[in-house]
């Protein structure tokens, strides 16, 4: 029962985090539908044509675009730039910011309510597990794993470590300052009026997201493996009682959207003072409530 129980959340969430990443298509170019013969001019008509034309039409030299002309042309590419960049931004924060609503309109709803009974009901009204204070970290420890072996990423362990030092930082502000100014029961009233949204499913997609925009060019399989662990932290805290549905969809928005726009804005903070020393290893500690670093130097 406890096993039908998980798969049942596990699949209730999948169904609002699940993000498709599409290649652009590209039209290939059409051919030519029609093909026009033009017979060969004759030598003699040919030359009387060649005599009337006049002089004048010899190639010329194509004369320069006005300042005023050439201005008009790199605005419409600036335009077409600008264009370009609001359409990725629209694209890469689309459906987070649809989890996000999704959730708001979620809470305190019948549906959640009914939700939740059922997966009471399903694992047991003793079920409980801390398992979901831990696997939030496991993308962290992939992304390093796979600096560690060399598996090709987007970014230097450096850039990856702040990136994700300021996604972490982000969305724990905005985590916190929602639940100390929402005050919405948790399911297990005990626990306290902290609910919305879930911390540990905000860092579980903080975490993943980096994994997944640093490995997703070189390794699909290993960039959506965060995604898993995100799924099944959000999936234990309805489970356990801690949250309801809307909490972990929200904070799962949170995540994913805080990281996409830190990672889209990392051109603006490219500050690296180890990318040419690579004899430096710095790595974060992460347990239960305590934060630290690890640092390596080769002599």
């Amino acid at each position: 029962m406890r096993v039908k129980g998980f798969l049942f959340v596990v699949l209730s969430v999948c169904s609002f985090v699940a993000s498709a990443q599409t290649d652009s298509i590209v039209a290939p170019k059409e051919q030519a539908r029609f093909k026009m013969h033009i017979p060969a001019v004759k030598d003699s008509v040919a030359k009387q044509k060649a005599q009337k034309l006049p002089r004048s039409n010899a190639a010329k030299p194509v004369p320069e675009l006005k300042p005023e002309f050439a201005g008009l042309a790199l605005n419409s590419d600036s335009l077409v730039m600008q264009s370009k960049a609001k359409s990725g931004f629209i694209r890469q924060t689309a459906i987070p910011l649809g989890m996000i609503t999704a959730g708001v309109l979620l809470s305190k709803s019948g549906f959640e309510k009914s939700l939740k009974t059922n997966v009471r009901n399903a694992v047991g009204n003793d079920f409980k597990t801390g398992i979901d204070d831990y696997i939030r970290y496991a993308p962290i420890v992939q992304l390093y794993a796979a600096d560690a072996f060399g598996v090709k990423a987007k970014n230097h362990w450096f850039d990856q470590t702040k990136n994700l030092a300021i996604s972490y930082i982000l969305t724990d502000f905005i985590t916190n300052s929602l639940k100390k100014n929402v005050h919405k029961m948790r399911p297990n009233v005990s626990m306290g009026d902290e609910s919305f949204p879930s911390a540990h499913t905000t860092q579980a997609f903080t975490t993943a997201t980096v994994l997944y925009e640093e490995f997703k060019d070189s390794s699909p399989l290993l960039a959506y493996s965060g995604y898993v662990f995100a799924v099944s932290t959000g999936a234990l805290r309805i489970m356990n009682n801690a949250h309801w549905f809307s909490d972990v969809v929200v904070g799962a928005g949170i995540g994913i959207l805080v990281t996409k726009v830190v990672y889209m804005l990392d051109p603006l903070i490219k500050w690296n003072p180890f990318l040419k020393k690579k004899e430096v290893l710095i790595l974060p500690q992460v347990a239960a409530n305590e934060y630290g670093v690890y640092m390596s130097y080769k002599f």
